[in-house]
């Protein structure tokens, strides 16, 4: 009987937790397209605008190096951009989330969770514009859609839970450290150029290339345009160093977490 107790508070208490997480996601929504006209829908344009203008600039360099320039450079795109607003969004976090911390008697990590979870529901958004464009390329004849898409999830799950290790660990730092906000976007320009979203890795020196290879968001990068420009599967070794990144990132972020989470309070 007291098992049955146990397990139902522990039920309701799993469907509070997705609840909060939910209507804090859609609240970050709301707020974020809060005095736009066309709302959401923005996720949707802005990569397509993003594109085409990149494409105008980037696409006479590198025409005669990448085949399919225009998905190239939106699977590299959305993909950063997960990353980026992810743990971007999931930094300030917690000294957003104040006076809902000292009123609520939430686990701390619910507030970074609906950060990484907003970003997930964008980058679905996104995704609607980019399956528009990689189908109008299938139609004319210029990419050949495979089985080997139905990988594309694992890529994606993998890529967030590398995020949600740094937007983890980020959250705990940016508390005790403000100035952290600052020193993580200089790094995410770095970050970004060594993910080789507009221009091809071969281009780069040897040196260069190896550590662009050692880049776990260029791995999720690699993976999806492995599947989508060239309808192949990606190389196990391809899988197996984003899984490892993803889970050593996801460990160390929890841990630290769980480690400075009760000191959270004094700092903010």
């Amino acid at each position: 009987m007291n098992d049955q107790k146990v397990g139902g508070s522990a039920a309701a208490f799993r469907k509070q937790y997705l609840f909060v997480i939910r209507e804090l996601t859609n609240r970050e929504i709301k707020r974020k397209y809060a005095r736009s006209y066309l709302g959401i829908i923005w996720s949707v344009l802005n990569p397509l605008l993003t594109m085409l203008v990149m494409t105008m600039v980037f696409s006479y360099m590198y025409r005669r190096n990448i085949v399919n320039y225009p998905v190239y450079l939106l699977t590299g795109q959305i993909f950063f951009t997960l990353f980026r607003s992810s743990t971007d969004s999931a930094m300030s976090a917690l000294a957003d989330n104040r006076l809902l911390l000292m009123k609520a008697k939430l686990p701390k990590q619910t507030f970074v969770l609906a950060r990484i979870y907003t970003a997930l529901v964008n980058f679905g958004y996104t995704c609607i514009a980019y399956a528009l464009i990689v189908l109008l390329f299938a139609v004319l004849g210029k990419l050949k859609l495979s089985c080997a898409l139905l990988l594309f999830p694992a890529d994606v799950l993998l890529l967030l839970m590398f995020s949600t290790g740094i937007g983890l660990t980020l959250s705990i730092i940016h508390v005790f450290f403000a100035d952290i906000q600052y020193l993580y976007r200089v790094l995410l320009t770095l970050w970004m150029y060594l993910s080789a979203l507009f221009y091809p890795v071969s281009s780069l020196s040897p040196t260069m290339q190896t550590v662009v290879g050692l880049n776990p968001v260029y791995l999720a990068i690699s993976i999806a345009r492995t599947m989508v420009l060239e309808s192949a599967f990606p190389d196990w070794r391809s899988w197996l160093g984003l899984g490892l990144y993803a889970l050593a990132s996801f460990s160390v972020g929890y841990f630290v977490f769980r480690k400075y989470e009760n000191n959270v309070m004094q700092f903010l």
